[in-house]
């Protein structure tokens, strides 16, 4: 008698003890090692650039081409992004891009409108229908060789991260330098694709569920605006009036006076007073994000 056909969206719990190992360590952490002002804050001056890896790295850039900059600056982000163990550069985007295409619907990745909350906060990561890297939503970023490198071998920069933290403080700087700050950012970020689909305030009618939430915006760096990014996806901010604040965007604006980066899109009068129909620009136009200088 055969056996009933696996569930793909069951988790997969032995691929999966690395991840709640982490979660297990992180939280024993601060009962194993007696926290200090000086291991607080390395956790949280980790947390702000692993935030800054996903939101600007992985998200703003690779996802939606919302700026341009260097090659160099490009690969740059593609490390920042991976130090938070989210999986390879090409993984993050392209199913962020499928995300985007078919926010909310039946065929999202990760919509608490089709699974549930726990489906769309961590399931779907410990499913095995998600593991691969759907490379035809990522032609713009798969033409560069280091890329693919880093999305192939997606462990290396955050080993190195690990060991690094280790070496220099031992077992109390590898717990808040690396497991607790991941966790933490992990959590957070993941909660833009669940709670921010959830609770929170709706500005713009967007056919999803999206919200803005000042809280997650705070957490997030701006990822919390939510609302209006689904509105208008390929722009720099996502917070869009000077009450919203967008911790990342700022970083951004800084590091276009430097020339390090250029071109950040912000979205035009007609989106953020809710004229225009939104959705614009949900695929990047691929020469004009491309590298230069």
């Amino acid at each position: 008698m055969k056996s009933a056909a696996r569930d793909p969206d069951s988790p997969q719990w032995l691929k999966s003890v690395p991840f709640l190992a982490m979660h297990a360590i992180a939280i024993a952490s601060p009962f194993v090692v007696r926290p200090s002002l000086r291991l607080l804050g390395l956790a949280l001056g980790t947390y702000a650039v692993l935030m800054f890896g996903v939101t600007a790295g992985y998200h703003r850039y690779f996802s939606h081409r919302a700026f341009r900059t260097s090659r160099a600056f490009q690969l740059a982000l593609a490390i920042l992004g991976g130090l938070s163990v989210q999986k390879g550069v090409l993984w993050w985007s392209a199913h962020h891009r499928h995300h985007h295409r078919y926010s909310d619907g039946p065929e999202d990745v990760h919509s608490p409108a089709r699974r549930g909350f726990w489906w769309s906060h961590v399931g779907w990561i410990l499913s095995e229908r998600y593991d691969g890297t759907r490379l035809e939503r990522v032609k713009d970023l798969a033409r560069y060789p280091e890329l693919r490198l880093l999305d192939r071998y997606a462990l290396l920069a955050p080993a190195a991260w690990a060991t690094g933290m280790y070496l220099a403080g031992g077992l109390p700087w590898l717990a808040f330098g690396f497991f607790i700050p991941v966790v933490l950012v992990w959590h957070v970020t993941f909660s833009i694709n669940s709670v921010a689909h959830v609770l929170g305030r709706t500005r713009y009618e967007t056919g999803d569920d999206s919200k803005n939430s000042f809280l997650l915006a705070v957490l997030t760096f701006g990822e919390g605006w939510h609302n209006n990014h689904h509105f208008y996806p390929s722009t720099a901010n996502q917070g869009w009036f000077w009450w919203e604040l967008d911790v990342s965007y700022y970083a951004l604006r800084a590091l276009a006076a430097l020339g390090i980066v250029w071109d950040l899109r912000l979205p035009p009068r007609r989106i953020r007073d809710g004229i225009a129909v939104g959705g614009e620009l949900l695929e990047p136009p691929v020469p004009d994000a491309a590298p230069g200088r």
